[in-house]
């Protein structure tokens, strides 16, 4: 397949640059098929035209952020047997090491360059100078294409590029993913410890919305104890990723139900004065209050109180102060 210059760019990226969402939402199958394969498009064309090299693979280090949990799976398996057979078909990309001549650091093909290493032999590989926000965007973007991140890979690798200090705008690009999926991502990465989800695994056939249940569940007081309990549990490592998921899950959710975020609790109320000239609808969640109003007098009595707020919030500190 044809391959041009993936990263044409990147680099210059500007910091509030455009993206589009591509990340699965429920009902949007069709629009991630077409944004996978157009990212599998610019890998492929990436590497036209670039000379390829061979490289021993001691030669090569890993990258400088993590985006798989673990490589010891079928696929891996199956890759290496593939390479073994006919050999490496697609070359990987690397970039100089920073610090040390001769030495390379992989952008994408970790797992090829394993293969290679396990069968001793070189790897075919394009050598690119690049900097470090093209170097994740870059392995963000292949790996979306090619590699089927889990969910909860995809997130761990969205909080590591904001550890490290990249942002959020970042890790959309790197991801394919809307400000709405990253936010969702980050949010499972901080409550579920990465010590949790690293014994859990990748949970290949675990989606998003199985993983947010289980953060809540793991936020919840009640809950503390029992997950460390049941990750000692005889035998829970020897049971698969989505397994250990499920066995964590059903140990903590004991009801069986989907697991929801509680909601806020909301108070409403009337107020009309005695002219009936304004109606107003209230509400209160305790962090949030909106007043509505409508009527003859609407308008102006909105205007005044709108001219007034200085003086009535004096008011109402000096009440508090009072009752202290």
């Amino acid at each position: 397949m044809a391959r041009k210059n993936l990263l044409e760019g990147l680099a210059d990226l500007p910091e509030d640059g455009g993206m589009t969402s591509a990340y699965p939402m429920r009902g949007a199958g069709k629009s991630l098929v077409r944004s996978l394969d157009d990212l599998a498009k610019q890998a492929d064309k990436f590497l036209e035209g670039e000379a390829i090299v061979e490289l021993d693979p001691a030669q090569i280090e890993g990258s400088f952020v993590k985006d798989r949990i673990s490589d010891d799976d079928g696929e891996y398996r199956d890759l290496l047997e593939a390479i073994r057979v006919r050999g490496q078909d697609t070359p990987i990309l690397v970039r100089p090491h920073a610090k040390v001549d001769g030495l390379y650091q992989v952008v994408f093909g970790h797992r090829r360059v394993r293969a290679a290493r396990e069968l001793g032999r070189k790897v075919r590989a394009v050598v690119k100078a690049i900097d470090d926000r093209a170097h994740v965007i870059a392995q963000g973007q292949e790996n979306s294409a090619r590699a089927n991140l889990s969910f909860i890979e995809r997130a761990l690798f969205a909080k590591r590029l904001d550890d490290l200090g990249y942002g959020r705008e970042v890790a959309s690009l790197a991801l394919s993913a809307n400000a709405a999926s990253i936010s969702k991502m980050m949010t499972v990465a901080e409550r579920i410890s990465a010590d949790v989800i690293e014994k859990i695994g990748a949970a290949p056939g675990v989606g998003r919305e199985r993983w947010v249940e289980l953060s809540l569940l793991v936020g919840k007081f009640a809950n503390v104890g029992k997950v460390s309990e049941v990750l000692s549990t005889d035998g829970f490592d020897a049971l698969t990723s989505d397994e250990r998921f499920s066995s964590l899950y059903k140990a903590l959710n004991r009801s069986a139900r989907p697991v929801k975020k509680a909601e806020t609790s909301t108070h409403k109320a009337r107020w009309q004065p005695h002219d009936k000239a304004v109606q107003a609808e209230i509400k209160n969640t305790g962090k949030a209050f909106s007043l509505s109003m409508k009527a003859k007098n609407a308008g102006r009595f909105g205007e005044y109180l709108s001219r007034n707020l200085d003086a009535l919030y004096e008011q109402f500190l000096e009440e508090g102060s009072k009752g202290d």
